[in-house]
């Protein structure tokens, strides 16, 4: 006899500002991904919204508020825009490359400086190597980092690495758990939207339906950049539902009007923060 899979505990945590909406605060449900069956496990609890940050799985269980929505790119009928084809172009000499989920030094000082221009008040400017190492390397499921970098001026050593990606290979998807890049890089512009570009490319060429992009907030300037990409799909109380055309214009011109939304926010910044039972 087979022993019975155990169903998972969840715990909730105490409510905390809200990084996203002034005046709100969030609440999170979350669960440990452990075990041999941590993959299927995370694969279920993504299909309904979940995220992964190390060995958790959460989301937002907010009392009066549902303003974060999942979101996902469907891939196979994604079409670039003119400005995304412009951007492929513009870094398709860049080296892609998919290395396993272990830190180095050099991803560590590239998210400092990127965090500093970017998110100079968020709360992952305190992390030290030792806590970037746990973010990349605490991990029970199928993740790697993909790598961006120059190509090699003597074709010998690795080229300069401009951006990097956390990336979890889901059943349906690939799941953008953090991505980040050069933020002063004069020549690179757009290296957020391209990152987010090659993982749709990279999906479709794995047979995969979807690239997960985290939490949409509407009404928050820095999480607008993901609406830009179609067709996309929302979480909604009936499941995922394909966002309308003319909707999805509406807030793609909002997002380019916006100048805070301009800045190519480069993929999912609905990170975990500290967790408690509460």
């Amino acid at each position: 006899m087979t022993a019975p899979v155990r169903f998972p505990r969840f715990f909730v945590t105490s409510p905390a500002p809200c990084p996203y909406l002034p005046g709100r605060s969030e609440r999170k449900v979350f669960t440990e991904l452990k075990g041999p069956h941590a993959d299927s496990l995370n694969d279920a609890l993504g299909r309904i919204g979940f995220r992964r940050s190390q060995t958790v799985a959460y989301r937002p269980s907010c009392i009066d508020c549902n303003a974060c929505v999942s979101v996902r790119v469907v891939t196979g009928e994604f079409t670039p825009s003119g400005t995304q084809k412009r951007t492929l172009k513009a870094h398709g000499d860049l080296v892609a490359t998919v290395c396993r989920p272990w830190s180095t030094s050099e991803q560590f000082e590239l998210l400092q400086r990127y965090l500093s221009v970017r998110h100079p008040e968020g709360g992952m400017t305190t992390m030290d190597e030792v806590d970037f190492a746990d973010m990349v390397e605490h991990t029970p499921v199928t993740s790697y980092v993909v790598e961006y970098r120059e190509p090699s001026p003597d074709g010998v050593k690795p080229g300069r690495l401009v951006g990097a990606c956390l990336t979890d290979r889901q059943c349906d998807g690939l799941s953008m758990i953090y991505s980040f890049y050069d933020p002063d890089h004069e020549g690179r512009q757009g290296l957020g939207n391209y990152i987010i570009l090659d993982h749709i490319r990279r999906a479709r060429e794995m047979g995969l339906a979807y690239v997960y992009l985290g939490y949409w907030v509407e009404g928050s300037p820095r999480m607008q950049y993901k609406v830009r990409y179609r067709p996309m799909e929302k979480l909604g109380r009936a499941g995922w539902e394909r966002i309308d055309t003319a909707e999805q214009d509406r807030l793609i011109a909002e997002a380019v009007s916006n100048p805070r939304s301009r800045e190519d926010a480069a993929g999912p910044k609905d990170g975990m923060g500290n967790i408690s039972k509460g």
